[in-house]
């Protein structure tokens, strides 16, 4: 029954909302391709559900063009969650929903229906703001995010903007530079500033 309810949950209302967004649907996955981007939604459900309690994650994703480019992969058409550059729960960019729903017994159609496309909204309000590929390595290098930090670097670079990619090296550096593994990602770092011919060691 309650397998049932998140089946209704996608097909009633989840649907329909994400469709009047631009969004099309596959399977469990909710994409709507932009201008070198891609932004995904999918629904992923628990390992180990039973019948009293059916949980579910909202992924959210957002694939560029670019960086696949900078990455030397196939540009995909159809890419899959799992191949998104800008990854994330939704509870990670929309505060007022949880990483994790769940169903059970207990559990208000009406309340679940308004807290999902209320944190849907607010995340296609959030992708509203990522309009490009530098938009993404924006979010990860405020972080500062270890994350796509290879090919943040290549892309800073590219646009002539070492400004922008010395303060990231520094950030990353406060932020990580005791570990062991820190070493690793630096000599990565300075092999690509070399390559722009940028002066790795004046940073």
């Amino acid at each position: 029954m309650l397998q049932q309810l998140f089946n209704d949950l996608i097909k009633q209302d989840v649907k329909p909302f994400l469709s009047k967004h631009g969004f099309a649907k596959k399977s469990l996955n909710f994409s709507k391709p932009a201008e070198g981007l891609i932004y995904m939604f999918n629904f992923q459900k628990s390992a180990g559900n039973s019948a009293d309690n059916v949980g579910f994650y909202v992924n959210c994703g957002i694939y560029a063009a670019e960086l696949a480019r900078i990455q030397s992969k196939e540009v995909l058409t159809a890419p899959q969650e799992v191949d998104c550059h800008f990854r994330a729960r939704i509870g990670q960019i929309v505060s007022s929903v949880p990483d994790r729903f769940s169903i059970t017994p207990e559990t208000s159609r009406d309340d679940l229906r308004l807290t999902l496309l209320n944190g849907l909204e607010e995340a296609i309000q959030f992708y509203g703001t990522m309009t490009s590929a530098r938009s993404i390595v924006d979010y990860y290098t405020s972080g500062p995010f270890l994350h796509l930090g290879e090919e943040s670097f290549h892309l800073l670079l590219q646009s002539n903007d070492a400004a922008a990619a010395k303060h990231y090296f520094e950030a990353l550096k406060e932020k990580y530079g005791t570990e062991n593994r820190w070493t690793i990602f630096e000599n990565k770092y300075k092999a690509i500033f070399n390559k722009y011919g940028v002066e790795f060691d004046k940073l």
